[in-house]
């Protein structure tokens, strides 16, 4: 018997899905706390419109300086393993560490 898996990335706003290439994670700060979110291009687009007024009043206090992305250090992307396992029906903690169990099943599926 075949087995194929299928990871399916949803938007964190509206929950539907985002296509390839037709979506990304965006950053932000809101009162210290860093955020990120899941978005589709036209909720990107919505969110940085409902940004700009802020943006333009607003004075840079720092720049957030990283040396390499997460999945880069990771070897993974997060948002993938978390969709391929909720897929699989695997219980996955939203935010914070993947069990190392649950990243070997992904990358055993062909990931």
């Amino acid at each position: 018997m075949a087995t194929k898996t299928i990871t399916e990335l949803v938007s964190d706003l509206s929950g539907g899905p985002i296509e390839r290439g037709k979506g990304r994670s965006v950053d932000f700060s809101y009162e210290g706390v860093l955020y990120r979110v899941d978005l589709t291009n036209d909720e990107v687009a919505a969110f940085e419109k409902s940004l700009a007024p802020y943006l333009e009043a607003a004075r840079k206090v720092g720049i957030r300086r990283t040396s390499a992305s997460s999945t880069t250090k990771r070897g993974f992307d997060p948002a993938a393993v978390r969709a391929w396992a909720v897929g699989q029906g695997i219980t996955v903690s939203p935010r914070g560490r993947i069990s190392a169990d649950v990243v070997e099943g992904y990358r055993a599926a062909g990931n």
